[in-house]
């Protein structure tokens, strides 16, 4: 997990290298934890296989104690301490410390970690440079600091999402089946009829996602971000990016158009200056900060948006609830 995001952001270090070098090691817990996804069932790191219904965590055999109780080598009574310490036990570990952190930081494993929303920043920037959008869906283009939209980012964004699926299908495969069968059947050409109906299936689905509805599934489709977001959105002191109000008007100024450089840097699609409750999605990964920073320390100004956690996080929630209450007065 990153280290404290609202104690990187109080030292005395100028704002723009804080946040240029928060990005750099938000890109590098993005990249390992990609490559580890990738690697994860060919080290035995974590793998069911099905041929053996077996499954393999960190290189260990992770047995349960009921093969032991079949063959009569251990009684029912241990057999159920077993299951209970080897099964129940951890997933009640993960799931809380998981669900933890979300309930304090958010969707902190979706903007730091998660390899798929890796695949959606990589694939809106080759949409962006080929098209000035990040969706297909998009009626406009979206303002970006640098050269505008070029055809010639066509292709390679088609073969990054088809590459994309691919990978997708046949490493989720082999978190199922033997990575070197797998593996091996593609490069001899001697899958099953079902495996190979599995890889093709399977990429043409992830492909069409990865190519228009990745972000719906990252909103909508994905029950990992959906559980974060409900723990966060529990806790009324969970980190979030909090608008200075009453600096509204520095916004009018801001370098891209319309003042809307935060905007227009989410790769969610969300209005980083709104209410906690219509950041739902968010995934704290800390863009939006990085643009307003950048475009507000250009008019030698400080960011109207910045990281709130515990007491100041509260007190933005309640500043945020009043406002709201006294709209509908």
């Amino acid at each position: 997990m990153p280290p404290d995001l609202s104690v990187a952001l109080a030292t005395q270090e100028p704002a723009v290298n804080k946040l240029a070098k928060l990005q750099k090691l938000r890109n590098g817990t993005q990249a390992g934890f990609f490559i580890l996804f990738l690697l994860a069932p060919a080290l035995n790191l974590l793998r069911f296989d099905l041929y053996e219904t077996q499954l393999w965590f960190f290189g260990l055999r992770w047995t349960l104690g009921i093969d032991a109780l079949i063959a009569g080598e251990i009684s029912a009574t241990q057999a159920g301490i077993s299951i209970m310490l080897r099964a129940f036990l951890p997933a009640l570990v993960v799931v809380t410390v998981f669900l933890g952190v979300a309930y304090r930081y958010g969707r902190l494993y979706c903007g730091w970690l998660c390899p798929h929303f890796s695949a959606v920043e990589t694939l809106n920037n080759l949409l962006h440079r080929a098209c000035g959008k990040l969706s297909v869906w998009d009626k406009s283009v979206t303002p970006r600091p640098g050269s505008g939209p070029d055809s010639r980012w066509w292709p390679l964004f088609a073969i990054s999402c088809m590459t994309m699926g691919f990978l997708w299908a046949i490493t989720l495969l082999t978190y199922l089946l033997p990575p070197a069968v797998i593996w091996g059947g593609l490069l001899t050409n001697t899958l099953t009829p079902n495996q190979a109906r599995f890889i093709g299936i399977g990429s043409l689905v992830f492909t069409l996602e990865f190519a228009f509805a990745r972000h719906l599934f990252c909103r909508f489709g994905c029950a990992v971000g959906l559980f974060q977001s409900l723990a966060w959105m529990a806790n009324p002191r969970g980190m979030v990016v909090a608008f200075e109000r009453d600096r509204a008007r520095d916004c009018k100024t801001c370098d891209m158009p319309r003042g809307s450089a935060c905007d227009n840097a989410c790769h969610m699609r969300l209005n980083p200056r709104n209410i906690k409750r219509m950041m739902f999605s968010c995934v704290q990964c800390g863009q939006c900060l990085t643009a307003c920073e950048t475009s507000q320390q250009a008019q030698s100004r400080d960011p109207t948006l910045n990281w709130q956690v515990g007491e100041d996080a509260l007190r933005e929630t309640l500043r945020q609830r009043s406002r709201e209450l006294s709209k509908h007065r």
